[in-house]
């Protein structure tokens, strides 16, 4: 075993003995005063049933722990195939672990399984024993994932759900390590090389030291952070993603803060160096939305979230917990977040900017920052997914590495939401063409089932709209963004540039998702040249082709962009149009592939 393979099973180690000496307390905890004393049908009381469900958490949580603290053993053992199902595996537990709990409850209630006044004494019970728990919002997140598929409640019902987060209220604290700068930069830089789990792995150490202590220095000397730089603070777990290991942290100089991520990769020619990142752009799009999770072992979650956000401080706290990894808490965040802009506007929800889509009816709040997919009842030729293929569709974008390029499609069951506040064309599409979907009950539009994701300007639109500099250079980044993507082995299925978004920073994300497929399950083609006027002519394709095949040589004209900017596209991007790129690249092995992209190879900000 390396000198980095021991350090770093000797902190994992470490790690998981510091976990296993809290649970004493996480099992149960102490006697609660005054404790609600509700008997159920099984002789069970109200807190019985409550420090069962924390139980069930606790067993979730350290289950999601260990797979997050194999990261570390991955990424030095370049085991990429693992670090791949360990991410699937940890996205499925949540759910897993709340069917579990609920089929628990409901064999031991039985009758009583939807008891309002039972459920409230538990509730009441619950919050004893978990509110002083580091992140006890996880515990309230998961009672309410409990108790919705119990009851099926549609909306929120307050009596068996906590309806509100401690955002801002952290209890806990970062682990952190401090370097010193003084007069030397190098020197604080071999510090902190000296204490990563891969330090010994570097390739070239000394080479390492001067990128990293050269570009903070070329920072600092533009003068875009005023003072000079006087120590180093870095939160001590790592942020594992894909090939990557991250280390996060800010530099500290004359009372400004500057983040600091310094982001390697492994290879047989060892660890070395990929990016250095210290403006809040860069870092905001390292924890972005279109990002998939982190790997990283946190004592306390949010603890680490409010000093993520001293350095990236319009960041929504909902997206740091979901690109942490805490998805479910982010989706909780996000709706409480939803509730509060809607108290306080009054504008209506109305069709999303962009053409009407033949799979979705998208809507927006003006005033928001959100967009609502629900799924229609009958797709419009020629498109031939069933409702259950769109639904796989989404499912597989959440499992699979989303390469910066795929926006987080958050699902949503049961929303309810102020009938009043949607514009009346909206409303009677919803109930006319996505009953399915949508109903009315009472005064409230009830969403049964729909997807949520940040609000981007669709590329089309933008095209046709922005400067022309902007304009070339979100086109540009559109084929940036369809490498990007082919690098991780994912094809769009629909290249139409109103299918990609814009971000305010100028990024371009796909977020359309229901004719997405792997690269190696595409067949790319050169187009077969006609042999006679007749097949020249033909309206129709004079040759066989199959479900599979695709043809980059048909696509520019199609795509619709402005012609204007086709040169452009062809002059960064011509490779693209022909099939012998996309079979090379298929025929790569998926981690060399993977590699050619850093994480911030391209990367516009968003």
């Amino acid at each position: 075993m390396s000198a980095a393979a021991r350090a770093a099973t000797a902190s994992v180690s470490q790690i998981a003995a510091g976990r296993a000496a809290g649970r004493s307390e996480a099992a149960g905890g102490a006697p609660a005063r005054g404790g609600a004393s509700t008997v159920a049908r099984d002789g069970s009381s109200a807190r019985d049933h409550a420090a069962a469900i924390a139980e069930h958490f606790r067993l979730y949580n350290d289950e999601f722990g260990r797979i997050t603290r194999q990261a570390a053993m991955n990424f030095v053992a370049e085991d990429w195939h693992s670090a791949k199902l360990d991410a699937v595996a940890r996205i499925a537990l949540y759910e897993q672990r709340v069917a579990r709990c609920v089929a628990a409850m409901g064999s031991q209630l039985q009758a009583k399984r939807t008891d309002v006044a039972l459920w409230t004494d538990i509730k009441r019970a619950y919050e004893t024993i978990v509110a002083r728990r580091p992140d006890s919002d996880f515990y309230r997140t998961f009672f309410n994932s409990v108790t919705r598929d119990l009851f099926g409640t549609v909306g929120v019902n307050p009596e068996v759900e906590f309806c509100a987060t401690s955002v801002g209220r952290a209890s806990g604290a970062v682990p952190i390590r401090v370097y010193r700068v003084g007069g030397s930069m190098p020197t604080a830089v071999r510090e902190i090389l000296a204490d990563l789990p891969f330090g010994a792995a570097i390739g070239d150490p000394e080479a390492t030291v001067h990128r990293i202590s050269a570009e903070i220095g070329r920072y600092f000397a533009t003068g875009r952070s005023s003072g000079s730089p006087e120590s180093i603070e870095l939160i001590e777990p790592l942020f594992y993603r894909g090939m990557h290991a991250s280390v996060v942290g800010r530099v500290i100089g004359d009372g400004s803060i500057t983040p600091l991520v310094l982001t390697f990769a492994n290879s047989p020619r060892g660890v070395r160096i990929d990016a250095v990142m210290l403006s809040r752009a860069e870092v905001g799009s390292l924890f972005g939305y279109s990002r998939s999770y982190f790997h990283v072992d946190l004592p306390v979650v949010s603890a680490a979230i409010t000093l993520l956000r001293s350095f990236m401080p319009r960041k929504p706290i909902d997206e740091l917990y979901t690109v942490l990894g805490r998805a479910k808490q982010g989706k909780t965040e996000r709706y409480f977040s939803l509730q509060r802009h809607l108290d306080a506007s009054i504008d209506s929800f109305v069709h999303a900017p962009g053409e009407r889509g033949l799979v979705m009816i998208v809507f927006t709040l003006p005033s928001h920052d959100l967009v609502f997919k629900v799924i229609r009842d009958r797709f419009g030729a020629p498109k031939t997914a069933t409702r259950d293929d769109v639904i796989e569709r989404y499912q597989f974008v959440f499992q699979h590495d989303r390469a910066g390029r795929l926006v987080d499609a958050q699902e949503f069951k049961r929303l309810r939401l102020p009938r009043a506040r949607f514009m009346p064309a909206l409303a009677d599409e919803l109930l006319g063409e996505a009953a399915e979907s949508c109903r009315i009950e009472g005064e409230d539009l009830i969403v049964e089932h729909c997807y949520v994701e940040r609000r981007l300007r669709p590329l089309n639109i933008f095209l046709r709209e922005a400067d022309p500099a902007a304009a070339e250079s979100a086109v540009v980044d559109y084929g940036n963004a369809l490498r990007d993507m082919a690098a991780s082995n994912l094809f769009p299925g629909d290249l139409l540039p109103k299918n990609f978004g814009v971000t305010s920073h100028g990024r371009v994300i796909f977020y359309d998702y229901d004719e997405i497929c792997l690269v190696s399950d595409c067949v790319f083609r050169d187009l077969p040249q006609p042999s006679c006027e007749e097949e020249e002519f033909s309206a129709e394709p004079w040759f066989h082709y199959g479900p599979r095949d695709v043809f980059p040589e048909q696509w520019l004209p199609f795509l619709g962009i402005p012609p204007a900017l086709n040169e452009v596209f062809t002059r960064h991007h011509g490779e693209l149009l022909t099939a012998a790129w996309w079979r090379a690249l298929a025929s790569r092995p998926p981690e060399e592939a993977a590699a050619s992209t850093s994480p911030m190879s391209r990367a516009a900000t968003m």
